[in-house]
C-alpha cells in the first residue's frame, strides 16, 4: 500500500520510480488509521481518551509513524546519557541496513512514563533521526531529546518534568504491537 496524499506536480512520477524498486521509500504515516470508528470518542467528547497514537489502547489498523520499504534495518545497542546542563538526553543507537537496497532509515524516539499523579500518553514522539545506509552498512545515529519535549501539562496549564523513570524505544516506528506484526523494527 501506498499512501500518497497531496504528492504534487510531480506525484505520479515520484510514484511510478517507487513502484519500479527504484529507490528505497522512507516515508512514515503522519496519522493513525483505525480499524472503524466504533472505540472513538463521540465528536463533543473533548477528552483524549483513545484518540490519536498517543492515548489508544488497542492495536489500529496502521499506527501513526508507520512505513516499510524495499530494505531493512536494525538496531542494536541503544544507550541515553542526561545532560541536565543542556537540558537534553543525548540517545545514541547502532542502525544496520540488513537489506540489499540502500537507502535511508528514519529513527523515531518515543517516551513513555507512567505517572500516578497526572495522566499521561501510552507512548509519544519525542525525537527524530536520520542516517543514509548501504547494505550491510552501519552507522552510529546520536539524537538528542529535549527535555521540556517531555513535561506533562497540568490541569492549571502548568508544565511540570514527572519525577520517575522515562522509557525511551529507537526504531523505524513506535514501539507497539500493530508496528512489530506489520514488520517494523526497534531497539
Amino acid at each position: 500500500i501506498v499512501q500518497a496524499f497531496y504528492p504534487g506536480a510531480l506525484g505520479g512520477e515520484a510514484i511510478a520510480r517507487l513502484l519500479l524498486g527504484r529507490f528505497n521509500p522512507a516515508g512514515r504515516l503522519p496519522v493513525t488509521f483505525y480499524h472503524n470508528t466504533d472505540p472513538l470518542p463521540e465528536f463533543t467528547d473533548y477528552s483524549m481518551a483513545n484518540r490519536t497514537y498517543r492515548y489508544i489502547h488497542y492495536a489500529p489498523l496502521y499506527p501513526f509513524g508507520f512505513g516499510l520499504g524495499y530494505s531493512s534495518f536494525a538496531f542494536k545497542n541503544a544507550q541515553a546519557r542526561v545532560d541536565e546542563q543542556a537540558g537534553t538526553v543525548l540517545l545514541t543507537v547502532e542502525a544496520s541496513n540488513t537489506g540489499k537496497m540502500e537507502g535511508d532509515v528514519p529513527v523515531q524516539v518515543y517516551a513513555c512514563h507512567h505517572s500516578t499523579a497526572v495522566a499521561t500518553p501510552v507512548r509519544f514522539l519525542c525525537g527524530l533521526g536520520r542516517a543514509h545506509l548501504a547494505p550491510g552498512e552501519c552507522k552510529t545515529v546520536q539524537l538528542s531529546v529535549s527535555l521540556a519535549s517531555l513535561t506533562t501539562v497540568l490541569e492549571n496549564g502548568t508544565r511540570v518534568l514527572e519525577k520517575g523513570t522515562y522509557q525511551f524505544s529507537l526504531g523505524t516506528s513506535q514501539p507497539d504491537e500493530a508496528s512489530r506484526i506489520l514488520g517494523a523494527p526497534s531497539c
